[in-house]
């Protein structure tokens, strides 16, 4: 496992709010040591939790890795086998859905196909006795916040994907929970959609000061929209950390290889000094500035991102780290061209060039020799 880093966030970055750093302050959503079983199949083992009050949480993870199971606890659609869910400090173990005040919204959006758009966002508030005035009230102040006010009459059959997706937003918002709850809800909308709608959650997100949690399987999505991120493995926490710690200083091989794309190295160690590890790995020797203070001998994994990674056809001048290889594949990928280089030890490395000029007079090509390098500061040790 890696030291985490003191890397500062990258992320969502319109505020300074760092709630889980400061000890005088409670989480608004305590997970404490919860457990999940479906028979003899556990999807949420022993998870241990803390989410904070106008936080923008994500949930990430593959298929199956319970983050969908953990959020439908939360919403009270199933309840843990054992363990404690906690919301201010009461617990929710055997509340009902109806009386937590949380919403979820749902991949699907759930709209009633019958009822105008005005009508979808009012059932809630109807459900709760509220009066016609304050429920016309509100539902027009949350359709001016969606920006579907024009739209109020239509059925949802007339609107965009985009749209319906507000619409169930509204909806969800429109009985004021203390967290809002959201699975997988860009999950239907086309890539450029999707994009402009993360923004849109998240300056609604921090104008409305909810909370926010999302379940996603798009590391993209939760990379552009959380303050910070649970990724989660076979029921479990693999690291919770803010976008640019869990991406700069991941702590495991799998954290490493599942946000972004990343290039692992093993090799030995040889030595330490001065705040570097030496090691031996294919090809030669790598330094890297780690705070591990590993033995000689002991194995560790070099994780390098392509885009820390320098490709040329000569050997950099003073490089530390440098390794002689042949172009394996090239994807141009708009904005920046990536190179697959096969080492000559066999390894496959990859390397991102930024593509700030229209047209370079040699462009690097295929089965061409280069050389790769990285700075000691680029690399980050794993032991797990």
């Amino acid at each position: 496992m890696a030291v985490q880093a003191q890397v500062k966030s990258l992320g969502n970055i319109r505020r300074q709010f760092e709630p889980w750093n400061d000890p005088a302050e409670r989480p608004l959503i305590e997970v404490a040591g919860v457990t999940k079983r479906f028979g003899t199949f556990t999807a949420v083992d022993d998870l241990s939790l803390g989410i904070y009050r106008r936080e923008f949480f994500a949930l990430l993870g593959p298929s199956g890795c319970g983050k969908s199971t953990l959020l439908r606890m939360l919403a009270g659609f199933e309840e843990p086998t054992s363990g404690d869910l906690r919301l201010e400090g009461q617990s929710l173990v055997g509340v009902p859905p109806h009386k937590r005040p949380v919403n979820m919204m749902f991949q699907s959006y759930a709209l009633f196909p019958h009822m105008s758009v005005e009508k979808n966002v009012a059932f809630g508030l109807k459900q709760d006795g509220m009066a016609k005035s304050e429920i016309a009230d509100r539902v027009a102040e949350m359709l001016k916040l969606v920006k579907l006010t024009p739209f109020a009459k239509r059925k949802p059959q007339q609107l965009s994907g985009g749209q319906q997706q507000r619409v169930a937003l509204a909806r969800s918002l429109a009985k004021r929970p203390k967290v809002l709850l959201l699975d997988e809800p860009l999950g239907a909308l086309d890539k450029k959609l999707r994009e402009e709608t993360q923004f849109e959650l998240m300056d609604l997100q921090f104008e409305l000061g909810l909370t926010f949690v999302i379940v996603t399987h798009d590391q993209e999505e939760a990379m552009v929209m959380a303050d910070r991120i649970a990724l989660m493995r076979e029921g479990r926490i693999a690291q919770v950390a803010t976008p640019a710690v869990i991406y700069e200083a991941p702590v495991s091989r799998y954290v490493a290889d599942f946000i972004g794309n990343v290039n692992i190295l093993d090799a030995t160690v040889e030595s330490r000094s001065d705040g570097r590890l030496r090691l031996a790995g294919p090809g030669g020797a790598i330094e890297v500035e780690t705070p591990l203070a590993l033995k000689p001998g002991a194995k560790a994994g070099i994780a390098i991102r392509p885009e820390k990674m320098r490709i040329g056809r000569d050997r950099p001048a003073g490089a530390v780290n440098a390794f002689e290889g042949e172009i394996y594949d090239i994807a141009y990928l708009g904005d920046v061209t990536l190179y697959v280089v096969k080492l000559r030890t066999g390894e496959l490395m990859r390397a991102t060039v930024i593509n700030a000029a229209r047209g370079i007079e040699a462009p690097l090509t295929w089965d061409e020799a280069v050389w790769l390098s990285f700075a000691p500061d680029a690399g980050v040790v794993l032991v797990d």
